[in-house]
């Protein structure tokens, strides 16, 4: 019967559909941020737009990894916070590709004229007409096959632990506490990600003190399974409470070659129980021989780099496939 027939045909699709993996690219900036997240049914998020200038350097990245995976527009970019390398490249790359809305944490917190002239050029792109949403910890964006929830924002982090989150951190006792940050690293938005039974955290540039917040006494995250490094791996940020807590089993560092990938952040997140892997983005001159990973995990080793990134599979079995855009290196991780 045609009723029987296009109800199978229906759950064959729908099986298809749940096997697909969802796609990630880590957008090489030269130490800033770009990660572009696509669902199975092609649903786009944008962490980050990287730097602005270099003849649209970094917007022609986004949109070439953005064509790649099929997309002809960016239905979602969140900006995680107002500084030159996360929202400086928001103008060039929406002159050159669609967005449809625009995710921030409220104006930005900083007054000198660098920042002021950041958020100038933030705001024309929204009185073009865009859409615009202001979000706090707490807060689950409206993607729909992912669930997306927002643990930092504005220097707030949410109430209580996230799905996952809520064990006793046994590192808190240890903890040691830096000067606070007044800057709008301290106020970046930070997420979880859950995709079936996969993890995946990004906590953008929040500052040390910040993560210890999030970390103690109880982890309010949990255990991930793909760590994107706060800060581009700057000793700034990237407690042992909060990634050791984490225990991710894949990590990878969004640095430049001059920028992050400080051996002593290196060396903490090297160090994380359970951990199978570290990627980077750039071989980190300040790293040396001792604070880089092996080469066929970097994506770019040279300072002067075709900008070369990383991507990622990840399915709702927690199996996450890794590729180096530069060698083609691959390498797949099953729980």
């Amino acid at each position: 019967m045609p009723g029987i027939h296009a109800f199978a045909l229906f759950a064959l699709l729908a099986a298809a559909l749940s096997a697909q993996p969802l796609r990630m690219v880590f957008v090489d900036t030269e130490g800033g941020q770009a990660t572009l997240i696509v669902t199975p049914r092609g649903e786009s998020l944008l962490v980050d737009a990287g730097f602005p200038g270099n003849n649209g350097r970094d917007a022609d990245r986004i949109v070439a990894a953005a064509k790649k995976l099929g997309l002809r527009q960016i239905d979602w970019l969140l900006v995680t916070h107002y500084h030159l390398d996360h929202v400086g490249g928001v103008p060039e790359l929406a002159a050159r590709f669609p967005v449809k809305v625009f995710i921030d944490h409220g104006d930005n917190t900083e007054t000198s004229p660098q920042a002021q002239a950041l958020e100038e050029g933030y705001r024309k792109v929204l009185a073009t007409g865009a859409k615009r949403m202001t979000v706090k910890p707490g807060d689950t964006l409206p993607l729909k096959e992912v669930r997306i929830e927002i643990v930092a924002a504005r220097g707030e982090r949410v109430a209580r632990a996230v799905r996952g989150g809520g064990q006793k951190n046994p590192l808190c006792p240890e903890a040691e506490r830096k000067a606070d940050d007044p800057t709008e690293n301290a106020r970046s938005i930070g997420f979880v990600l859950t995709f079936g039974r996969f993890r995946f955290v990004d906590l953008a540039d929040l500052t040390w003190n910040k993560e210890l917040e999030l970390a103690c006494p109880e982890h309010l995250i949990g255990p991930v399974d793909l760590y994107l490094t706060t800060h581009h791996g700057l000793d700034q940020s990237g407690c042992p409470q909060i990634v050791h807590g984490m225990r991710p089993r894949v990590a990878i560092m969004n640095n430049g070659a001059r920028k992050g990938g400080s051996p002593a952040a290196w060396r903490v997140v090297a160090s994380s129980p359970g951990l199978e892997d570290l990627w980077q983005l750039h071989y980190s001159l300040a790293g040396g021989k001792d604070a880089n990973v092996a080469e066929e995990r970097i994506a770019n080793l040279e300072p002067q780099c075709q900008g070369f990134g990383i991507e990622v599979e990840a399915g709702r079995d927690r199996v996450i496939t890794v590729r180096n855009q530069r060698n083609g290196f691959t390498k797949t991780y099953r729980p």
